[in-house]
């Protein structure tokens, strides 16, 4: 069962990326952050997360995972449910990032019947919104985040434990940055959305943002109306980098 979810988290997600000898840095983040006044989650490939797990065991990093079927159990070759993922360890789960969404065809729907799962296990559910390039060209960025969150999220929704993590398509990975204002926009329409449609409950949800989050630019991206922390890829790889996005969160 999961945690009471941290109202502020800086999340890892270490994508395809990480073996055994990769744990190091884990253990290493747990050593420089004892005592944690956020959040801190790492979500590496399901074939670490129970390794992941015992080796930060004492410590207050949680683990999560990158993805769940919808299904409890069932003949889903190579897929994995929201009850495995707790038993190796997981307190929480990536949902509909926008890799999923591209590669693997998911769509809103699906989105919406994993983070049911994900409740259902006692797992806590970042689900990712986010527009591409030609969205944000057409000025249609609103439209497309709301839709998603109508869709994506299950009308019974657990608020205490659910997590929103707003990617811009466009700046995973490839170093781009909206701007400050362009993040307050969405996130403040995302909150005003979440309580239009759950009420007073929704203003604890936590909202996450990602996309090419560094330690240069964590501190001034944290202290963005709604933003309370960050979903980071690549700079969640090494404990030296996403310690600096870890620090500015807690200063934010």
């Amino acid at each position: 069962m999961a945690d009471s979810k941290a109202r502020k988290l800086a999340a890892g997600n270490w994508k395809m990326n990480g073996v055994k000898a990769s744990l190091s840095e884990a253990t290493t983040l747990a050593e420089m952050f004892p005592t944690p006044t956020v959040g801190i989650l790492l979500c590496p490939p399901a074939t670490l997360i129970a390794p992941m797990a015992a080796a930060l065991s004492g410590s207050k990093i949680r683990v999560g995972g990158q993805d769940c079927h919808a299904k409890p159990s069932g003949a889903h070759t190579g897929d994995i449910s929201a009850a495995a993922l707790v038993d190796a360890g997981a307190d929480y789960v990536i949902l509909g990032h926008s890799e999923r969404r591209a590669d693997h065809g998911e769509t809103d729907h699906m989105v919406a019947e994993k983070t049911l799962a994900a409740f259902m296990a006692g797992l806590s559910p970042i689900v990712c919104v986010g527009e591409t390039l030609e969205q944000r060209e057409a000025g249609e960025t609103l439209d497309v985040i709301r839709h998603q969150l109508a869709g994506s999220l299950p009308n019974a929704s657990d608020l205490d434990t659910l997590v929103i993590a707003y990617e811009p398509v466009w700046a995973i990975g490839t170093g781009k940055v909206p701007t400050l204002e362009q993040i307050a926009e969405v996130h403040d329409d995302m909150r005003t959305t979440l309580i239009a449609r759950f009420g007073d409950g929704a203003t604890s949800i936590p909202l996450l943002y990602g996309g090419s989050v560094k330690p240069s630019n964590a501190a001034e991206i944290f202290a963005t109306s709604n933003v309370d922390g960050a979903l980071v890829g690549g700079a969640s790889l090494k404990a030296a980098d996403f310690s600096g996005i870890v620090t500015a969160l807690q200063n934010a």
